[in-house]
């Protein structure tokens, strides 16, 4: 009997990740490609599921993408599936969901990559009874991935929390903001490419004691102030480079409290605000293992 197994992609701006898996502690086969044009990354990705259940003998039952945006899931839209108005060249109007179930003839189950990487970390945090959840990646971009009783949120789109209107004292930040729609919203003031153009130097080689990471630690900590009084999620997860540096989090916890200034009563706005505020629980799997759970969850609707 051929064994039944699931597809997974995190298709990035930068990178792609694939796997092929029995389910998330049973990963048979990894793949790591650097994300080019959409006609050759998607021929390396079909290849790959193709020869490698081949190769495993194993049965592809469904395939979970998470992807960068905007992305059209509308299931009544002539664009369903399709990558939007993007600024990655060559990718904008690209048919992602189209082209896979083409190609692999299997159901394709699509999301933006934050909401996979909401979708994995929650499903790392079924046993503490959390209902509403919020995920941000802060990085190359920005964006915000949430689940209310214990569902992803969609809408209109889906969530654009990278470009919300944070405050921006000038005056402190002459900086303009480098988000090419909207200046100075959140991504555009606090991203990893904001980061380096506003300090000229890439953040990870940007020190400790720099004033820099106060000034991001504002801006990051103004967000949740927004987040917290609005969809008050149980537990905020901040993944992304720039939540690589671990610094940030002692300063994001410190700042978040004195911008609520005791408005919510909660233990976990107060003396527990480390285990509200976190990183990753599965540190740079997130994406994959949610995308693994879209693949999963998708077939059991």
């Amino acid at each position: 009997m051929i064994e039944k197994v699931y597809g997974a992609i995190e298709l990035g701006g930068t990178k792609i990740f694939g796997i092929i898996a029995k389910d998330r502690s049973n990963i048979l086969t990894r793949l790591i490609l650097p994300t080019k044009l959409p006609e050759q990354s998607i021929q390396e990705l079909t290849t790959f599921f193709k020869e490698g259940s081949h190769e495993l003998g194993v049965d592809l039952q469904s395939l979970g993408i998470g992807c960068f945006g905007p992305l059209d899931l509308n299931a009544h839209s002539k664009t369903f599936g399709y990558v939007t108005s993007t600024t990655k060249p060559g990718w904008k109007f690209t048919d992602i969901k189209g082209v896979f179930e083409n190609e692999l003839q299997i159901p394709i189950f699509l999301d933006t990559d934050v909401n996979a990487s909401a979708l994995g970390e929650f499903s790392n945090l079924l046993d503490q009874n959390i209902e509403s959840f919020a995920y941000l990646t802060i990085g190359t971009g920005i964006g915000g991935g949430f689940i209310i009783n214990g569902k992803l949120v969609h809408g209109l789109v889906h969530p654009e929390f990278g470009h919300i209107q944070i405050s921006h004292d000038k005056n402190i930040d002459p900086f303009a903001g480098n988000c090419l729609y909207h200046g100075d919203c959140f991504e555009g003031l606090a991203s990893g490419p904001a980061l380096e153009e506003r300090w000229n130097i890439p953040p990870k080689h940007l020190p400790e004691n720099h004033p820099g990471w106060d000034l991001e630690a504002e801006y990051i900590s103004s967000a949740l102030m927004n987040l917290l009084c609005t969809i008050s999620p149980q537990k905020i997860i901040l993944g992304g480079g720039v939540m690589h540096q671990a610094h940030l989090f002692r300063r994001i916890h410190k700042k978040t409290k004195r911008l609520m200034n005791s408005y919510i009563k909660s233990k976990y706005l107060d003396s527990l605000i480390s285990e509200l505020i976190t990183p990753p629980t599965l540190k740079d799997d997130s994406g994959i293992i949610g995308a693994l759970e879209l693949a999963i969850r998708g077939l059991q609707k």
